[in-house]
């Protein structure tokens, strides 16, 4: 399986490490449009803070973004799997991963990056503030930009095996699987006195749990009813709908 997840809007500065090159990420066909919206990036931060955060859509304390944003090239960076953080990522919990496990998500994971794309856990990138509903000066959305590259980038990354696609919506629309692509999506719903409702924290921890578990157990299904079928092997209540899954749960 390929497993795509959402990137964090929230990350953690790495202490110290290397200055980024993009070199050294993966999907290397990917670097034009990366070194596009990198060079953006950094002159719209440089310039009027003002200007900055509204173009960024960043509040007043939001404003220590700028200044790292402005110094990417230079900023240190580290594994993309510990510099983003969030209820997804706290709950996936990369950092407690044993060899194996790691191994597996490095091979298994990408996550969604309004800036580099798509990036695998190993790569090595610096902290940033760069969502995926932003108008950059001069390029237009985010999203115009990776639409037409990224689909092919997951094709060629999940090389025949079934995507189980994490990402919310935003990053969806960065650019979506091919449609000849197996792919399965996953909604989790909150049950309780009978009526389902969808809850976004609870959402984004629960499909950082299952991600885990899915890594954790080795799990490789190849369609979205052997996918479901796993997860309820490992407790969960699924319902299937064509290629979407609905994890109903009664607890937040």
């Amino acid at each position: 399986m390929l497993i795509l997840l959402p990137p964090s809007e929230g990350k953690t500065r790495p202490e110290q490490g290397p200055a980024l090159d993009l070199a050294t990420l993966s999907l290397p066909e990917l670097n034009p449009t990366r070194e596009q919206l990198l060079r953006t990036l950094i002159r719209v931060s440089a310039g009027s803070p003002r200007r900055a955060m509204e173009v960024l859509g960043l509040g007043p304390t939001q404003a220590d973004a700028l200044p790292r944003n402005a110094s990417l090239r230079e900023e240190p960076t580290a594994r993309a799997d510990a510099v983003y953080t969030g209820v997804l990522f706290d709950n996936l919990d990369p950092g407690s991963f044993d060899e194996a496990v790691r191994d597996r998500a490095d091979s298994t994971v990408a996550i969604a990056s309004a800036l580099f794309g798509l990036v695998r856990p190993s790569d090595h990138i610096p902290a940033y503030r760069l969502s995926g509903s932003v108008t950059l000066p001069r390029l237009g959305t985010v999203a115009s930009r990776w639409k037409p590259h990224l689909p092919g980038a997951i094709e060629r990354l999940a090389d025949g095996r079934l995507v189980v696609d994490l990402r919310s919506g935003t990053y969806v629309n960065l650019g979506a699987p091919p449609r000849d692509v197996p792919g399965a999506t996953m909604r989790v719903l909150h049950e309780k006195d009978g009526k389902r409702s969808v809850v976004s924290h609870f959402n984004k921890a629960t499909k950082g749990r299952v991600a885990r578990q899915l890594l954790a157990e080795e799990v490789n299904a190849s369609t979205p009813d052997d996918l479901a079928d796993a997860l309820r092997d490992l407790g969960w209540t699924v319902e299937v709908e064509k290629n979407r899954l609905d994890l109903i749960v009664s607890e937040l």
